[in-house]
């Protein structure tokens, strides 16, 4: 963030080895633009889409048993009733792993029910289908901390419309946490917000979250820690754009054991933020070809520490305007937007959040697909609660993150503002900074009262535990 940033950087590292939301009922199936479907010769288009809106990938987590909903939209009403057959197939993901040399296993076709024999209908003179639910259950067998995939693929069987090449296929990414806590907070039956505490580890243990809950279900109140921050960093002898990381944030992840699995246990998300660091290179200025090579070192590093996603964040990069070295483009949304979607299209199962800064402050569509289809969260910067949906379209509102605040400077939310930004559908928030070791703990301790409150008409806990800085 541009209010603290890193201090102390080391020499390149090897990497060691090689959300996703929860299920809810809610079966609102999220809006996309249609303009972006229609054909030069007037043929009408069909899409599917989840039930958060999603065309690329979906993601599941699920404990005993869960379902999501699939829906077939139509760029314009049909003169006849229109079918599509939806069928588990295996091809499919033996496909996607040949393409980008991934190991993704399936999710037992045994545990799996396609509702109304796997057929969606969309009745003549419609535009939208009845939501046709996709049933999954637990065997006990599959690993928690793996995500598995249930492959689709969709056949137009009557009606005269033609199914997008992107919709033919879906991959439902799928984690089952059976037997490990749930983080959610759930408010009148339905999931509350989701709050993201994004520490810098230079001198805050990420262990201080498992110091606050609620009073009602002893549930931690913070969704997902961001580790600030890994950064992008470029090697002029090799020409090649790597990951860096401080000795800090070095030691947390080498030490996932002590200071990460943890807060996974209790059911939080580690997120590892992504930031330049004073060269050329950075999150906005990658060309295509290096995107997708960086990407890969993403991927590495997420399944090295097993880590839940990436937190973009465009701020200390020198960037080159002029005499713009190979491997590099103009700096802009464009890059910054690919870089997200290379992210997203290697590892779908994982979280990709933007902070609503600068160039990341709302993103162009990649290869025909809308930003909210691969980015995740979107957090606003500091006191920022405007809607998102024009910066980062197809994007729920739910995932928006409003009225962010930084503990460290004293920079809290009004209980007014939170109570407004829930009520008003927008289930995220990012704290910044937060360490009950800080001379200002009262402060921060007040603002996570607040929240308590606001979010989840309940009260906050804090066990009296503070975790120092234990590392050198």
């Amino acid at each position: 963030m541009k209010y603290l940033k890193s201090k102390y950087w080391i020499a390149a590292f090897m990497l060691a080895g090689s959300l996703l939301t929860a299920c809810s009922e809610d079966i609102t199936v999220g809006i996309l633009d249609e303009n972006r479907y229609s054909t030069g010769d007037g043929s009408v288009m069909g899409y599917i889409s989840d039930n958060n809106g999603k065309r690329m990938f979906s993601n599941v987590e699920f404990r005993d048993a869960g379902d999501m909903y699939l829906q077939l939209k139509t760029t314009a009403k049909l003169a006849s009733e229109a079918t599509v057959a939806v069928s588990y197939d295996e091809t499919i993901l033996t496909e996607y792993n040949n393409t980008y040399g991934t190991t993704y296993e399936v999710f037992p076709q045994a545990k799996v029910i396609l509702a109304d024999g796997g057929t969606i209908s969309l009745n003549k003179g419609s535009e939208q289908s009845a939501a046709m639910k996709i049933s999954y259950t637990s065997d006990g067998s599959l690993s928690p901390e793996k995500s598995y995939v249930i492959p689709l693929r969709m056949k137009v069987t009557s009606g005269d419309f033609k199914l997008a090449e992107a919709d033919q296929t879906r991959m439902i990414f799928i984690k089952d946490l059976t037997g490990i806590p749930d983080c959610t907070k759930y408010v009148d039956g339905a999931p509350g917000v989701k709050v993201f505490s994004c520490m810098e580890v230079n001198d805050t243990n990420p262990l201080n979250n498992l110091s606050f809950t609620l009073a009602s279900n002893g549930k931690p109140l913070v969704d997902a820690l961001i580790i600030f921050s890994a950064n992008i960093n470029y090697n002029e002898e090799t020409g090649r754009v790597y990951i860096f990381n401080n000795e800090n944030v070095k030691a947390i992840l080498d030490n996932r054991e002590k200071y990460l699995k943890p807060l996974q246990d209790r059911g939080i998300k580690i997120i590892l933020g992504l930031l330049g660091n004073h060269d050329r290179s950075g999150i906005a200025n990658m060309s295509k070809e290096t995107a997708q090579e960086f990407a890969k070192e993403v991927k590495a590093m997420c399944d090295a520490y097993q880590l839940d996603g990436i937190f973009v964040d465009d701020e200390y990069s020198n960037y080159e305007y002029s005499n713009i070295t190979p491997g590099f483009v103009y700096p802009g949304k464009e890059p910054a937007a690919r870089l997200c979607y290379e992210v997203k299209k290697i590892q779908p199962e994982r979280w990709v959040v933007a902070y609503a800064y600068s160039t990341t402050y709302g993103l162009p569509v990649i290869d025909g697909m809308n930003s909210g289809e691969f980015v995740d969260y979107a957090l606003h910067d500091y006191g920022g609660s405007s809607d998102l949906t024009s910066y980062f379209p197809g994007m729920p509102k739910a995932n928006m993150g409003l009225y962010s605040q930084e503990f460290s400077q004293g920079r809290i939310a009004s209980e007014s503002n939170l109570k407004r930004m829930r009520d008003n559908g927008y289930l995220s928030h990012m704290i910044f900074a937060m360490d009950p070791n800080r001379s200002n703990f009262a402060l921060q301790y007040l603002a996570m009262q607040r929240m308590a409150r606001a979010f989840y008409d309940d009260e906050l806990v804090f066990d009296g535990i503070k975790y120092p800085k234990d590392w050198r």
